[in-house]
């Protein structure tokens, strides 16, 4: 390589790059890589380009400089590369080293995607089902998805499977919803575990199986799901799937709720009231509860209204009360618009 890249051969060039970026027959030198690939650039390889626009893009060898990194994709991208083409995708999508650009980055997406990079393809379908940088069209939103399904891409897969399980951009079909989520789970994603849970739990598109659910629930929640640490909580309090554990549930729900989901922040508020897996303190209580109200979650409302009526866990204040109820009985709960009556 080094006898034709001095002669200057692009291609001879941009492979001693890549043999002192992984150390073959040499010692690693990220210098040199950049060196050779940079020669390998300025006479318009196309790789070499788009690896130089990463090393801008990550700072490895160089100073870390978007713009640098852009200039080197587009020039990699207008010779059809298409990896450099997705990168310019994201960087006008999310206006990284160049002014946002939502319909440049869907023609970067959609000339990637054509070349079947996956991830375009996904992107793609994203601005698709959005109507970002092109028109709203969920039919080609589908099959963009689809594409990058079949080509083993996780988000793709889960998406795909919420299509089907939601009827949106497709017929709803259970089966066909159960089969994505299954492929992405299995790759880890965290947010197909949950909805195979989900399926798994309540029988939807599948026989129910509680301890199915719970297998997959805890998948997500061990990578930090909180509607799958919320959902799994509710298994080891309720005993389903899994042996009764309070103390366990509270452990769940404090972990979901600190992510700032609602329903994990009421029945956190729940446990300290009764002492579920937890010693008893309303205070505790009227904090959690505060926070979901906040949300809008109509039973914390409630709940809040019923410690200000009564004086539990905050200073009696019937005023606040009302404000509460009537919160929640805008949101239709039946037992605050009852306490309103009363009040």
């Amino acid at each position: 390589y080094r006898l034709a890249a001095e002669k200057g051969n692009p291609h001879a060039q941009f492979n001693l790059g890549l043999c002192y970026l992984n150390g073959i027959g040499v010692s690693p030198d990220q210098a040199e890589t950049i060196k050779w690939w940079g020669m390998a650039a300025n006479q318009g390889d196309a790789q070499a380009q788009c690896c130089l626009g990463v090393c801008y893009e990550r700072g490895e060898g160089v100073e870390r400089n978007k713009s640098e990194a852009v200039k080197w994709w587009t020039m990699a991208a207008d010779q059809g590369n298409l990896k450099a083409q997705f990168s310019l995708g994201v960087c006008f999508d999310n206006g990284d080293g160049v002014q946002q650009d939502k319909v440049i980055a869907a023609k970067w997406y959609q000339m990637a995607a054509r070349q079947g990079h996956a991830k375009a393809q996904f992107n793609l379908a994203l601005c698709h089902a959005n109507g970002e940088g092109v028109p709203q069209d969920k039919t080609d939103a589908w099959q963009w998805f689809r594409m990058a399904a079949e080509q083993g891409l996780a988000d793709a897969q889960f998406s795909l499977g919420a299509c089907y399980d939601n009827g949106d951009c497709v017929q709803q079909d259970k089966a066909e919803a159960i089969k994505w989520y299954l492929l992405a789970a299995e790759q880890g994603f965290p947010k197909a575990q949950y909805s195979l849970g989900v399926c798994y739990d309540t029988g939807d598109g599948v026989k129910q199986d509680k301890e199915e659910a719970v297998k997959w629930y805890l998948l997500a929640a061990e990578q930090g799901l909180a509607v799958a640490q919320g959902n799994l909580a509710n298994c080891y309090h309720n005993g389903e799937g899994v042996e009764v554990d309070k103390e366990e549930a509270v452990r769940l729900y404090r972990l979901a709720a600190e992510q700032g989901l609602a329903d994990a922040q009421f029945d956190l508020g729940v446990c300290f009231t009764k002492g579920d897996g937890v010693t008893p303190d309303q205070k505790e209580a009227v904090k959690w509860w505060r926070l979901a109200a906040e949300q809008g979650d109509a039973e914390a409302q409630f709940s809040l209204g019923v410690c200000y009526e009564y004086g539990e866990g905050v200073e009696q204040n019937k005023v606040e009360a009302a404000q509460w109820y009537q919160l929640a009985a805008d949101q239709g709960n039946a037992q605050a618009e009852a306490r309103l009556k009363q009040l």
